[in-house]
């Protein structure tokens, strides 16, 4: 028996997404980089990260998509024409091939440079088994305990192969 997946269906988001985008970030966050920021000793920081995605949404370079589920959204990709902001795939959808449409989508786009928190094993993975290669260049994550990030960058010499 052949399964026939249908691609998702992605849409632009707007201003009235910001909740549901911070809703997925912190479920994503909580699961995948608890590790990084334990809740308990570093809460993830609803307001602020709701704020960043109006600012966001806001921005006339940066196109956000979404894939809506049951009751919230399913992924988010964010990318202006240089750089893939922000990706998120809900737990309950991770394996799916969200997070590789979203990254071909951002790609499509012209992104080639990203930003992963160097602990941030599964995204990492993802991106490396894409084409992307760290390129060197690492600074403090924004939210405490800072965290490292590190660069990746795609292009000619490292293509996406989604």
């Amino acid at each position: 028996m052949v399964t026939v997946t249908r691609a998702p269906d992605w849409r632009r988001a707007g201003r009235g997404d910001a909740d549901a985008l911070a809703d997925l970030e912190r479920a994503a966050n909580l699961v995948a980089l608890g590790h990084l920021f334990p809740p308990a000793e570093h809460p993830f920081p609803y307001a602020e990260v709701r704020e960043r995605w109006l600012a966001t949404l806001d921005d006339a370079l940066v196109t956000v998509e979404v894939v809506d589920g049951e009751g919230h959204l399913d992924a988010f990709v964010a990318h202006d024409p240089l750089t893939l902001r922000h990706l998120a795939v809900h737990p309950d959808r991770w394996g799916s091939g969200l997070a590789r449409a979203a990254v071909t989508r951002a790609r499509g786009a012209g992104a080639t440079r990203l930003w992963c928190l160097e602990g941030n094993h599964r995204a990492r993975g993802l991106y490396e088994h894409l084409g992307w290669r760290p390129t060197g260049c690492s600074r403090a994550a924004t939210w405490p305990p800072h965290p490292l990030e590190l660069e990746y960058g795609a292009g000619p010499e490292a293509p996406d192969r989604a």
